[in-house]
């Protein structure tokens, strides 16, 4: 009884553990920092790479920690950045209810859509996923007087909170973009460490028994599954408004297969993975272009196949791996 008791009090203890904040987990958002104050001549990069950040964040809560694979997930993206871009263009343009009605678009078609996919596994789910983006391409392209087609959507966003405009050296909308990743962070998170991301671990790790012992299991996959689509459709959202111009190929299959890549090449199931994948391929990939404008997927692809071989948890899990090498040293 006594040795169950402490077995007990330390899961307990651990699991208590992982809600605290570390000191290392300031890295990330202190850089964010010193990039405003240091490179204000990349904030427009740096704009993109928070916002396809946040996009990889909303996927690995469904792919790192429920096991869902998904290919279409630019569907939600999409939807999100046309409801920001078409609501400003008919005359609101107040930022951050425009960010709301993107999440609560996208919200709306990863519930219907996901009711429906989430009752197949595998190859099946896989396909379907990517159905879904294709289709609401295709469907945005079929209806381009709504859309702008290929044309796309340029609009006016207005101030943020009344007082700061969307500026050409990009210092408004790479705050704006930053304040809501972490907020955004700070849920996804509270989830992954709660008893329903415990839960979401478990139907990745063996759906089977969590249908033994009771768990909802359909249900909580459609619930992660729509707040990772309204996570997706605040990236869109967020995408649009601080470029303030849209188009198709916020649907697109590549967009979808480039934002998976950058998550593997992070590390799934981390949180902090999709701050590393995406950072170091969208640097890798502007840099290549410029200096190898026709074979710089060349150099993307075989950064990806290291990776691959030799860092099988993506470069977040190498570098855990080397932390924990230095600290066995010392």
């Amino acid at each position: 009884m006594t040795a169950a008791t402490g077995t007990a009090a330390a899961t307990a203890a651990y699991l208590r553990s992982r809600h605290r904040f570390r000191a290392a987990e300031a890295a990330p958002w202190l850089l964010l920092a010193l990039v405003y104050f240091v490179l204000q001549g990349y904030l427009a990069l740096g704009s993109q790479i928070v916002v396809m950040i946040l996009f990889a964040l909303s996927l690995d809560l469904i792919l790192g920690y429920a096991g869902i694979v998904s290919l279409g997930h630019a569907a939600f993206f999409g939807v999100g950045a046309y409801a920001a871009a078409l609501l400003a263009k008919h005359g609101w343009a107040e930022p951050i209810s425009g960010l709301v009605v993107a999440a609560a678009a996208a919200a709306a078609i990863g519930a219907a859509s996901g009711w429906v996919l989430l009752r197949t596994r595998g190859l099946t789910l896989l396909m379907l996923t990517m159905a879904v983006a294709i289709l609401l391409q295709e469907l945005s392209n079929a209806r381009s007087d709504i859309t702008g087609g290929f044309d796309g959507i340029a609009f006016q966003m207005s101030p943020l909170l009344g007082e700061h405009n969307f500026g050409i050296y990009f210092k408004t909308q790479y705050v704006y973009a930053a304040v809501v990743l972490l907020l955004a962070f700070l849920l996804v998170r509270r989830i992954v460490h709660a008893p329903f991301g415990r839960q979401l671990e478990g139907i990745r790790e063996n759906v089977k028994r969590m249908h033994a012992i009771g768990s909802p299991v359909h249900r909580r996959l459609v619930t992660v599954y729509t707040i990772s689509a309204a996570l997706a459709g605040v990236a869109g959202g967020l995408f649009a408004q601080t470029q303030q111009f849209v188009t198709l190929a916020v649907l697109s299959f590549d967009l979808s297969g480039k934002i998976l890549i950058m998550l593997i090449l992070g590390g799934t199931g981390r949180l902090y993975g999709a701050f590393v994948g995406v950072t170091v391929y969208m640097i890798l990939e502007d840099q290549l272009a410029k200096q190898y404008p026709q074979y710089w997927q060349l150099g993307i692809g075989a950064v990806l196949v290291l990776v691959v071989l030799f860092a099988r948890r993506g470069l977040f899990g190498l570098a855990e791996d080397a932390v924990k090498r230095l600290r066995g040293r010392r």
